[in-house]
């Protein structure tokens, strides 16, 4: 696939996918198995880790798709375990909309559900969220 080439895709095509300060929008498209990540190759962007690449990949294999789809993904915020499971969720996400069938299939293993642990704010007359200043008691 080039590089330079521009994906055009409608809204009922998409698959949002959150986690932490992630937030993927993924296209499938009929293919070999490819992945692209903001117009890069998969396992470029993912630096070549295999947790990250088996969790892109996970909603494709229990399903036995995953030499039927490539994955366009534009993801943006939070770090590379962030993205790889914001794209995960949206591809799952995808996946159900195209057949509601695929839901009883993905929903057990947990690839349908949005994990809303996110960062702490930090309070007022602390260091961090709860890391206090050493205390002195004389």
């Amino acid at each position: 696939m080039n590089s330079k080439q521009e994906f055009i895709f409608q809204k009922d095509q998409i698959g949002i996918g959150k986690r932490k300060q992630s937030t993927a929008r993924v296209f499938l498209i009929p293919g070999t198995g490819n992945i692209i990540i903001n117009k890069t190759p998969g396992e470029k962007y993912l630096q070549y880790n295999d947790t990250y690449l088996r969790s892109v990949w996970g909603p494709l294999q229990k399903l036995s798709l995953e030499n039927q789809f490539d994955i366009v993904a534009l993801v943006n915020g939070g770090g590379l375990t962030g993205q790889a499971q914001a794209i995960q969720l949206g591809v799952a996400r995808l996946l159900c909309d195209m057949d509601k069938g695929n839901r009883l299939i993905l929903k057990p293993f947990g690839f349908l559900t949005r994990d809303a642990r996110i960062k702490e704010r930090k309070k007022y007359g602390l260091r961090k969220a709860r890391k206090a200043p050493q205390y002195s008691k004389r």
